[in-house]
């Protein structure tokens, strides 16, 4: 089995905890390395016993706390090469460790596959992880799902999935600039709720057993809203079995876990 703990999600940090075997892995570091240390230790996993982090692409929500991590504990630190160049400048005690992405590698009691997604970063990843029968896929940070996203991600048990946006509530947001409104409905960008929905409409099967989504827009959505339209979507191919979590939302407190 592979324990899942969504520890932060969304603009102001991100990072996921996955757990099988012996083998205990940081998706992402976006919180301060303080606090993660504590969030880790009270899940049992001190810095001592983390394996190895694995990072999604280079942006500050993603990262903040790589580096201060890195000085308390040399933890090996898997990215692409290109991601890897962004950051050495501002994280110069992180041991890096570089795959080729859409090229899977072992790494303890995990097999990683590391697949492309467009976003705009440098290279950006998302991730399949998987331990015996188990699987678990991470989705982020993403402006449309691709050919490579649905076929890297079909058939997994459980997805992390971006629904960052309801369009109409985007396109009628007073606080943000046309400039940045247009990037985050790029195909750099993020994902809408209904473009979400329209992923897990390609993906799921009777083995999808958890959607959580990710990186809900404060402004531009709720957790309503993405959850009734994954959820439709779901119904609306069969999977109703399928539950649907949104990690920081009313009844679904973070740090929140679940085992596939």
């Amino acid at each position: 089995m592979i324990h899942v703990t969504i520890l932060a999600s969304g603009s102001s940090g991100n990072a996921i905890l996955a757990r099988a075997g012996d083998s205990s892995i940081l998706i992402d570091a976006g919180l301060s390395a303080k606090r993660l240390q504590t969030l880790l230790a009270d899940l049992g996993t001190p810095l001592e016993k983390l394996s190895a982090i694995l990072l999604t692409h280079e942006h500050v929500d993603h990262t903040r706390g790589l580096n201060g991590l890195c000085v308390k504990q040399q933890i090996p630190v898997f990215t692409n090469p290109l991601t890897a160049d962004s950051l050495r400048k501002n994280n110069a005690h992180v041991n890096w460790r570089l795959f080729s992405s859409g090229a899977a590698f072992d790494l303890g009691d995990f097999q990683i596959f590391p697949f492309s997604v467009p976003h705009d970063a440098a290279d950006p990843v998302g991730f399949v992880l998987r331990h015996a029968a188990s699987s678990f896929a991470i989705l982020t940070d993403l402006g449309h799902a691709t050919r490579q996203v649905m076929n890297a991600t079909r058939g997994v048990n459980a997805v992390l999935l971006e629904a960052n946006h309801d369009e109409v509530l985007l396109q009628n947001d007073q606080k943000r600039p046309w400039s940045v409104k247009q990037r985050i409905l790029s195909r750099h960008g993020h994902l809408s709720n209904q473009a979400a929905a329209n992923l897990i409409g390609e993906i799921a099967s009777p083995d999808l057993k958890h959607v959580l989504l990710a990186h809900l827009s404060e402004d531009c959505n709720a957790p309503s809203l993405a959850s009734g339209t994954i959820l439709e979507k779901l119904q609306a191919t069969g999977n109703g079995h399928t539950q649907v979590h949104c990690p920081g939302a009313e009844g679904f407190p973070l740090p929140h876990t679940i085992t596939v």
